[in-house]
């Protein structure tokens, strides 16, 4: 018998109809204990099937959510996902997730995808290169729920769980300025996502608070990757006043920055101090150890499908707010930021 058994080949071995085999497997009332037992046994020796996209398409839900992120080759992303499988698989959820590869196209073809799925949400950290955002307008009109974490856009007025980034980069900058460094340059993010330009304004923020001039040369336009940390630093020590230590915009970038300093030959951190942002799982492994700010990923995945949740269970009513669940950063100072080690 062919794997692809169906209710109709169920019938035919009974001399049945299809909406008696249809009835008795669904345990309607109006078919007897005795007709849904055979209709069972018989079910078990052709190895039937449930055909579980039908089953959605009658009760509307198919139990998955779709998950879009930037990379899974990043511990981040995967962290929260982490996250959200553990609540996921408690409420009887499955996950399915798709790779935007930072890309602005796979990530709408990302949400096409998942829409054509009749998954029952989206949960989406969005891709760092900018277009448009029609495709999240046209799930929005399709009534999908949507929640972004780590990263979004407050025009689009969608539910998110986030880090405190201000208080990030804040902290960050705060400090390397009190382990004694004097000039401290930052390596930015994409400026249209929101996370970015607010690790920008902390950094700013703790410059300010502290009486040092904030100076645009000590800021450089990356794109978060290990490449611009490098190109970074390439370009700040070509500077007539080079900085003493840089706050990256995140861990890859950080690593970046290290590498191009070993290279020239640079001490880290008695000359030089680093800090990134994510705690990635190599910060603590690498040599110098890596200083950076943790963002709580577990939680935030966690955090983000409790607002999927409930954002399917009140589907059908009209939502009122939009709901910005904001986490505390947590700082993580390690050897590539310690000149005054006994702090």
């Amino acid at each position: 018998m062919s794997l692809n058994v169906t209710i109709a080949d169920i019938a035919k071995s009974l001399n049945t109809t299809s909406a008696t085999v249809s009835r008795a497997l669904n345990n309607h009332p109006g078919i007897s204990t005795k007709t849904k037992k055979r209709v069972l046994r018989t079910a078990e020796k052709l190895n039937y099937r449930r055909n579980s996209i039908a089953s959605a398409l009658r009760s509307g839900q198919t139990g998955i959510i779709g998950v879009i992120i930037p990379s899974a080759e990043i511990n981040f992303f995967g962290s929260v996902v982490h996250g959200i499988e553990n609540m996921a698989n408690q409420k009887g959820y499955n996950v399915l997730i798709y790779q935007s590869n930072e890309s602005w196209e796979h990530e709408q073809k990302g949400i096409e995808t998942l829409l054509n799925a009749r998954v029952d949400g989206i949960m989406v950290s969005m891709a760092k290169e900018k277009n448009d955002y029609t495709h999240f307008l046209n799930a929005k009109q399709a009534k999908m729920p949507l929640v972004f974490f780590d990263r979004s856009a407050d025009e689009l007025e969608i539910d998110s769980v986030l880090i405190d980034d201000h208080r990030g980069g804040y902290l960050a900058t705060k400090h390397l300025i009190e382990q004694g460094y004097k000039r401290i340059a930052h390596i930015s993010g994409p400026q249209h996502l929101k996370i970015f330009k607010a690790r920008l304004t902390g950094y700013k923020a703790a410059l300010k608070d502290n009486g040092i001039s904030f100076d645009p040369k000590l800021v450089f336009n990356g794109d978060v990757s290990i490449d611009a940390g490098r190109n970074a630093i390439q370009y700040f020590l070509k500077l007539s006043n080079p900085p003493d230590a840089v706050f990256a915009v995140e861990d890859f970038t950080a690593l970046g920055a290290l590498k191009e300093l070993k290279h020239n030959h640079i001490a880290i951190p008695e000359d030089f101090g680093v800090i990134g942002f994510a705690n990635e799982a190599f910060g603590e492994h690498i040599t110098p150890s890596l200083s950076t700010i943790d963002q709580q990923t577990v939680n935030m995945g966690k955090e983000a499908f409790q607002l999927m949740l409930k954002l399917i269970e009140e589907k059908d009513n009209t939502k009122t707010s939009i709901v910005n669940k904001i986490l505390e950063p947590i700082p993580i100072f390690r050897n590539s930021s310690l000149r005054k080690k006994n702090t």
